[in-house]
């Protein structure tokens, strides 16, 4: 199958793995993931997630090997090497050679923030096998990242990516985020100016959000910041984009940019349906017929996971929540929604849905059909989520 998004196995041949690391040593004003600051739990949470494994050792398919490995959080560059150490070792030992049989994993990718990485500690990363990181900068403005309540400074992300390539590592991703309150265009233009400098292989971009029960949203509530003006916003993605593909960067996915051969292989097994084991507290996994999450709550984590119980949820995927999948993930993607795999996966009645609810969206040139595949225009990125409303079927 050439499409993206298609939830069932059938045409998928590899898995992944994806570890929440719940541990900030300070928390963002801004970050809606779950987390938690000063706990000192680290270790017996590693030990937490090597009996999740044990217990969930048969969760994906057998014959599938594990091509792509996630740490994230949180804020996993907190765990200490040794602690790195044993749980990647764990997840290779106990989940990758049943099913890999001697094959290498091709991605292995940890979120880390740039104060964390030391020469040491990048050294350690290349010896355990990572060779992918994704370093959340957000800014290189040393007011915004005080804003952010960010841990580093501007000087600390240049010395970062130096470590890493050091160390061997060379395929790195950086995070930035436009849409301050104040920002001008020619600030973020300054970002850019600055990412583009460092030539890293990748990197997300993504506007500044109120995310509800945030301090930054509180913030905005109580009248403390401005949100910036939706044109001005407008602005300033356009402008990345420009910047970014004009400096040979493909823009594979809304929010994602890469050079040739650098697309984020764990991401977009995501937006291409691929399963994936979730460990961790409040990880989500997926196995094409359901998709189930552990509870947000480290130490319930930790005490019924050493119980021998998983604590989680799960939802039992019908036709109609793997097509409202579909729309959300594959539609975020240049490669878009091949129509011929929407016929053969849901069927005509479903396509012809798509079709005629697309068809507003392609004359006001919001969408448009290229290579078989219904694909967002640059226009209609901006207007995304109303977009992708459209096609969304609601139960009941």
């Amino acid at each position: 199958m050439k499409g993206l998004g298609l939830s069932n196995n059938t045409g998928h041949h590899w898995s992944s793995v994806y570890v929440h690391v719940p541990f900030c040593a300070s928390r963002c004003i801004y970050c809606g993931f779950y987390s938690t600051v000063g706990s000192g739990m680290e270790a017996s949470y590693v030990s937490a997630l090597k009996q999740e494994m044990l217990l969930r050792a048969d969760y994906l398919p057998s014959d599938q090997p594990i091509r792509t490995i996630y740490l994230g959080g949180g804020t996993p560059s907190q765990l200490t090497p040794i602690l790195l150490e044993r749980l990647l070792h764990a997840i290779d030992e106990q989940i990758v050679a049943p099913r890999n049989h001697g094959q290498k994993v091709e991605e292995t990718t940890i979120e880390c923030n740039p104060d964390d990485v030391s020469e040491e500690f990048s050294i350690a990363l290349n010896a355990f096998g990572v060779n992918r990181v994704s370093l959340g900068i957000q800014t290189f403005d040393n007011l915004r990242l005080q804003f952010l309540h960010r841990r580093h400074d501007a000087h600390q992300c240049e010395d970062t990516i130096h470590h890493l390539r050091h160390s061997g590592i060379d395929n790195i991703s950086v995070d930035l985020m436009f849409g301050f309150p104040g920002e001008t265009i020619a600030d973020w233009e300054h970002d850019i100016d600055h990412a583009l400098s460092l030539r890293p292989t990748h990197i997300s971009a993504y506007g500044l959000t109120y995310e509800e029960g945030t301090p930054l949203e509180r913030h905005l509530r109580e009248g403390l910041v401005s949100a910036i003006d939706e044109e001005d916003s407008r602005r300033m993605y356009d402008l990345l984009c420009d910047r970014l593909e004009s400096a040979g960067y493909d823009h594979y996915e809304i929010s994602n940019f890469a050079l040739p051969g650098y697309r984020s292989r764990h991401n977009s097994g995501y937006w291409s349906g691929i399963p994936y084991l979730g460990l961790g507290a409040a990880a989500h996994s997926y196995d094409g017929n359901s998709r189930q999450w552990n509870i947000s709550d480290l130490k319930g984590y930790i005490q019924q996971v050493s119980q021998g119980t998983i604590p989680m949820e799960r939802e039992v995927l019908d036709g109609q929540s793997r097509w409202n999948d579909l729309i959300v993930t594959a539609l975020r993607t240049r490669e878009g929604i091949h129509l011929d795999d929407v016929r053969e996966e849901f069927g005509e009645a479903y396509l012809q849905f798509l079709l005629q609810n697309a068809k507003v969206h392609l004359e006001q040139k919001l969408l448009k059909i290229e290579k078989g595949a219904l694909r967002l225009t640059r226009q209609g990125i901006h207007v995304s989520d109303m977009v992708m409303t459209d096609f969304i079927k609601v139960k009941g």
